[in-house]
């Protein structure tokens, strides 16, 4: 058999013409969002396990109160301070004094010195909640110090990010993901949300899934929306028709002012 030697130059180049595409489409490049999605996946982003503290939309240790009428959907509770660290909610107890009912909540009312099981109940709640708190803290992010502590108008992907500072919402963020993707954001300080700026949610992500572990105080501005579970290791304030969707889980006191506060499904 003879072989042609210009199709052999052909066939060559034809290999080499492929495998250089080949090699083009696996180059990472230089597209910062890329980098910044391909780095946060890589952090350790399970969802953080609530225990019973799942079971309250707000949960604080030293006081809820609110500046009426707030709107709360879900059970909200305070420990180790007693009912009367409630306030603003006109609270009525329940004939079993396990509880007690709010016009403004959707849900139950429980305190540290309510009747059993009350006081078991919410010590292991608060527990739970700083046990929380520190597996949030402790994950392993997969990227720091994103914008400098400034996030308004990004649109971030699953995963760890953390910050040595304190973070910064002053435009719209969205976080975009599956049901399944967890987003875990770490604050070494506080975490602002400027008044009127919104948290969005996209391609079916849940705010069950999404967990602000803050190391300071968070500040939500008038009007102001976000989605999540609130880990916060001081106070978390929310200003006059803030809103969110997701949980209120303080280590010291949580303030609403004619907010709304959604559990999330």
């Amino acid at each position: 058999m003879r072989i042609n030697s210009n199709s052999l130059l052909s066939g060559a180049a034809l290999l080499l013409s492929v495998a250089s595409a080949a090699c083009l489409s696996l180059d990472p490049g230089d597209d910062e969002s890329t980098d910044v999605e391909r780095k946060a996946a890589g952090g350790s982003a399970g969802a953080v396990p609530l225990g019973k503290a799942g079971g309250f939309v707000i949960l604080a240790k030293s006081g809820i109160s609110t500046v009426p009428t707030s709107d709360v959907v879900g059970n909200i509770g305070v420990s180790p301070i007693s009912a009367t660290a409630i306030t603003g909610f006109s609270l009525t107890a329940d004939s079993t004094n396990v509880f007690s009912t709010s016009t403004q909540v959707t849900g139950k009312v429980y305190a540290a010195d309510y009747a059993v099981p009350s006081p078991a109940n919410m010590t292991t709640a608060v527990s739970d909640m700083e046990t929380a708190y520190t597996d949030a803290a402790g994950r392993a992010a997969g990227v720091t110090e994103l914008g400098a502590g400034n996030i308004g108008g990004m649109t971030l992907k699953k995963g760890v990010y953390k910050w040595g500072t304190g973070l910064l919402i002053p435009q719209d963020l969205t976080l975009n993901g599956s049901s399944r993707d967890i987003f875990i954001f770490q604050i070494a300080q506080g975490l602002t949300v400027t008044s009127g700026t919104q948290i969005h949610l996209t391609g079916g992500a849940l705010p069950k899934n999404v967990f602000w572990q803050v190391a300071g105080a968070v500040d939500l501005g008038t009007t102001a929306h976000i989605e999540g579970v609130i880990l916060s290791k001081t106070a978390v304030a929310l200003h006059t028709g803030a809103s969110i969707e997701g949980r209120l889980l303080a280590q010291t006191a949580v303030t609403l002012d004619g907010s709304m506060v959604i559990e999330p499904e």
